[in-house]
């Protein structure tokens, strides 16, 4: 077990940070809904705002909880090509689920966000934090959305990450901050002594 809880690993990964304590025109992201809790701490220890960029995950028909991809609330969607390929996808599930994912990811802005203003990262340090990197799809998806917004610098932070998953990202980003990176890599909450589900009112709440 490498963290006891979300804010454990918080902490931890916040330390590998403190580079951009107090920097300005920097902002920690939390990617709903755990990856916030995470996100809470580090913008805590670094003094840094703490805000969401809400992207959700599509499942496989059988295996819901397995990435085939991953989708922004404009819709704009990465597929994993191999997934597809080996799991024989249909065009149409591929449709489905993206539609459904889309529709939920903007019911989740509407509600985390209320009346906060949009999210401007225009010329931004942005710093994307998740509790783990399994098939490391969500991140990506939120990476394409943090560009599309003009970010100037993306930092991807997470405690735990699969290897495979990394070398993904690394083109992708400008920095990948993270304490572990296991050999063998199972679900994320393998590595987590308390893992439970957290709630849209806690997210809410670390927002406020």
């Amino acid at each position: 077990m490498l963290f006891k809880d979300r804010k454990d690993a918080g902490q931890k990964i916040a330390q590998k940070l403190l580079e951009y304590q107090g920097q300005p025109n920097t902002w920690v992201l939390g990617l709903p809904r755990g990856g916030v809790v995470v996100a809470s701490e580090v913008a805590k220890v670094l003094h840094l705002p703490l805000d969401i960029l809400v992207v959700r995950k599509m499942g496989a028909p059988q295996c819901p909880e397995f990435a085939i991809g991953a989708v922004d609330e404009k819709g704009h969607a990465l597929f994993n090509e191999e997934a597809l390929v080996d799991l024989e996808i249909s065009e149409a599930y591929k449709k489905e689920v993206l539609e459904k994912e889309k529709k939920e990811a903007q019911h989740r802005l509407e509600l985390y966000r209320k009346n906060r203003p949009s999210l401007d990262l225009k010329n931004k340090i942005v710093i994307l934090v998740d509790d783990g990197l399994a098939t490391g799809a969500t991140m990506r998806a939120a990476v394409y959305s943090a560009k599309a917004k003009k970010a100037k610098k993306i930092i991807v932070a997470i405690p735990v990450a699969a290897q495979s998953s990394l070398e993904k990202l690394k083109g992708e980003v400008d920095e990948i901050i993270y304490c572990e990176a296991p050999d063998s890599f199972g679900a994320v909450g393998s590595f987590y002594e308390h893992f439970e589900q957290t709630t849209d009112e806690e997210v809410m709440q670390l927002l406020k």
